[in-house]
């Protein structure tokens, strides 16, 4: 007999946003097995720890730990050779190559994708900046992904974006139509902390080229205000032979810094263009304006001049003028926290329930 549902994920190497949404999609369903690609131990939530764990061949590679992006060429057959096809429902969660799994004859499969893989369409130089015969290996490698990630956009009955952003590219690399759900964010721990001192502009993104720090810090410096900067990547060197004395780099912090750091900022700075933009939503959800490029996912989450203010990411100048005109306005706080609850645990879940049923009937006689 098949097993009723399976989830898929690309790789269990570390919390990250990605994770959180599988933590609430694993909820769903409490006794599924997870799949992916390799997984380290100890590197997730408990809650995924839980589940039944099934790691393609990759898993045995020498060196996966933290080589496991050299592997690359190799995802697609991992991802092809896990034992997918042996439950009615599929449930993957898809930012590179779960989308491609393989489902059984009459079987649903339902993706909530993050993103279609980045690295592989619109983002190389962002990702891979080598030279010579390493650039054209390289590019012969992401050209054949972007192959195959077209050839088996089939395998998904359904796809779910994350914004509407995400559901634009969707169509326009796989030709499909995708639900719009935004990612869940944990508005139980990020709250609004009372009165308080608001002293610093915060930013948290990843230190790589794409994200555009560079941009909040040399905004942050001539407008003379403290920013911290929340994050660690390649970029941090550079980052931080350009910062002043009022810039200073937090790395990593835990749960508890980062609702502080929140709740202690004027205002949350996003410089980059992001698939959604989880961070920006936190923020609102502990009565913290925000400031952020008006294009990509956060649209979804600022209206301009009710939660904070968007600029237009081409015009010069325009992120200090957005800083300052940000500086200059009185935001209803409980308005800001009402925004961030719409994006809730409670509300994803829900929602993707209420997705599935809709699109596939069968899945009244599964527990979700």
């Amino acid at each position: 007999m098949r097993a009723p549902v399976g989830l898929v994920h690309d790789w269990l190497t570390g919390q990250r946003g990605g994770e959180n949404v599988l933590v609430e999609i694993a909820r769903l369903f409490p006794r599924a097995p997870i799949h992916t690609l390799f997984h380290f131990p100890g590197s997730v939530s408990p809650e995924i720890e839980a589940h039944p764990i099934v790691t393609s061949f990759l898993q045995r590679a020498p060196g996966l730990d933290p080589g496991y992006r050299w592997l690359l060429p190799l995802f697609p057959f991992a991802i092809e050779d896990l034992p997918t096809t042996d439950h009615r429902l599929l449930v993957s969660s898809s930012h590179c190559v779960a989308k491609g799994a393989r489902r059984g004859p009459g079987a649903f499969h339902l993706c909530y994708c993050h993103t279609p893989v980045r690295y592989a369409w619109d983002q190389q130089e962002a990702y891979f900046g080598g030279r010579g015969v390493l650039r054209l290996a390289q590019r012969l490698v992401l050209s054949g992904l972007r192959r195959w990630d077209v050839a088996t956009a089939g395998r998904v009955d359904h796809y779910v974006a994350n914004s509407r952003f995400v559901a634009e590219r969707i169509r326009r690399y796989y030709g499909r139509r995708a639900d719009v759900l935004a990612p869940p964010v944990d508005t139980q721990w990020y709250q609004p902390g009372g009165e308080r001192r608001r002293e610093h502009v915060l930013v948290v993104a990843a230190l790589a080229p794409y994200k555009r720090v560079d941009l909040a810090i040399q905004a942050c410096e001539r407008a003379g205000l403290p920013l911290v900067v929340v994050g660690e990547g390649p970029e941090r060197g550079r980052l931080e032979r350009l910062a002043g004395g009022r810039t200073r780099f937090a790395g990593r912090v835990d749960a508890d810094q980062l609702r502080e750091l929140y709740r202690g900022a004027i205002c949350f700075l996003q410089t980059g263009i992001e698939d959604f933009g989880i961070a920006a939503a936190e923020a609102l959800a502990c009565g913290t304006p925000v400031v952020a490029a008006g294009a990509g996912g956060v649209l979804d989450i600022v209206v301009d001049g009710e939660h904070g203010r968007l600029y237009d990411p081409d015009a010069p100048g325009a992120v200090d003028a957005a800083i300052d005109n940000c500086l200059r306005m009185e935001f209803n706080f409980v308005n800001l926290r009402r925004r961030a609850e719409t994006f809730s645990a409670g509300h994803f879940a829900q929602g993707l329930r209420e997705m599935l049923i809709s699109r596939w009937p069968d899945a009244e006689g599964i527990q979700v």
